[in-house]
């Protein structure tokens, strides 16, 4: 065997647990033969990264991989290429990204902002201490299926329910609202719920741990660790919220296999371009509407709608309508700001929902109204 080869082969088994395979390693050939080093990033803080390589835990910086474009910075779960030496060390490139979960921010500037890279699991922790908010669920569900990741909930502190059958109750409705994802309840404290079916599934590839504050992550993250890595505060009794432990966002391989991103609690969950994460969390709306009369269907008063037919029957939550709207409604306004044609579309929509209000409107006083 050749010492290039020798070489690649120890470079694949190093790095094998953080997810390196044969694709990274065909993407990462022609920064090889420029002598780079690859290696996946685990932690990012202002400017600087740690990259796990095959032999070491690097600190690199990222100035050479810093664009104006706030969704292509360097970004933990991102395998980059970093030089074998140098003070200081620098990230020369990113591979081309497989997932990416990405949310807009809180600014007027509506930029989007990458919360993990290459992902195959997104987990997403909900306490059930408090009550369950279906509607944030849905959303995080939407970036979810938007970033090319298979999502799972999983309702943390299961042993606060005070019994089977409500909690039975609480699973199911938010298996409504989670159609083709796996929902576990699990307790970190008792051995109820599904630790051990969570565990299986992230023990192959990558997660992200996405929830609010408060929401248990990192003590979810403690136990799929099997060690107490993650530091744990408690959340207030009023609210039953919790404060920042997690500050940044840390890759860390788990003792049964694949790796873990545990992130901070997420306040705010825009949307960012997510229409198509939007119509797979409402995947049902999606179907009742093409047996709609009209292929145009906005499903609020046409005849033949097979979505309000739905509603009349109890088939359909009006609440999964409403939130199916206004996540949709929520994420046109989002693209709309970058794009201008269909700023004009939506403009476009406006005025001819106007003009049909107007002439209901004059329909319902009678010819004689202005007299």
């Amino acid at each position: 065997m050749s010492s290039s080869s020798s070489s690649a082969s120890s470079v694949s088994s190093a790095l094998a647990p953080y997810g390196w395979d044969e694709a990274w390693a065909e993407a990462f050939a022609p920064y090889a033969t420029e002598g780079l080093l690859p290696g996946r990033v685990v932690r990012v803080d202002r400017g600087q990264c740690d990259v796990v390589t095959a032999d070491a835990l690097l600190r690199a910086d990222t100035a050479f991989v810093t664009p104006h474009d706030p969704l292509r910075v360097v970004c933990t779960g991102d395998w980059v290429a970093v030089e074998p030496g140098g003070n200081p060390r620098y990230v020369r490139t990113c591979l081309p990204r497989r997932t990416a979960f990405v949310r807009s921010t809180s600014s007027q500037r509506s930029e989007g902002q990458i919360l993990a890279a290459n992902v195959d699991h997104a987990v997403i922790a909900v306490s059930l201490a408090v009550e369950l908010d279906l509607g944030r669920i849905e959303r995080f569900l939407a970036l979810a299926w938007e970033s090319g990741a298979q999502p799972v909930v999983v309702l943390t502190k299961a042993d606060l329910v005070p019994d089977a059958v409500t909690l039975s109750h609480l699973v199911q409705d938010v298996e409504t609202s989670a159609p083709g994802v796996p929902v576990l309840p699990v307790s970190c404290v008792d051995d109820r719920g599904g630790l051990d079916v969570l565990a299986a599934i992230v023990g192959g590839g990558t997660s992200v741990l996405l929830g609010q504050s408060g929401a248990g992550k990192s003590t979810l993250a403690n136990a799929l660790l099997g060690a107490d890595v993650m530091a744990v505060q408690a959340t207030r009794d009023i609210d039953g919220k919790g404060r920042h432990t997690t500050t940044t966002r840390n890759l860390l391989a788990l003792p049964g296999g694949g790796v873990l991103i545990d992130t901070p609690g997420l306040r705010g969950v825009g949307l960012w371009d997510a229409e198509t994460g939007v119509g797979q969390v409402f995947s049902e709306i999606g179907e009742l509407a093409e047996r709609c009369r009209f292929h145009d269907c906005a499903h609020e008063a046409e005849p033949g709608c097979a979505v309000l037919a739905a509603i009349e029957t109890g088939a359909l939550p009006e609440r999964r309508l409403q939130s199916y709207r206004k996540l949709l409604r929520e994420n046109q306004r989002i693209v709309a700001k970058t794009d201008a044609r269909l700023r004009a579309e939506i403009r476009k929509d406006w005025k001819r929902k106007g003009a049909i209000g107007r002439a209901a409107m004059e329909a319902k006083r009678g010819p004689h109204w202005r007299s």
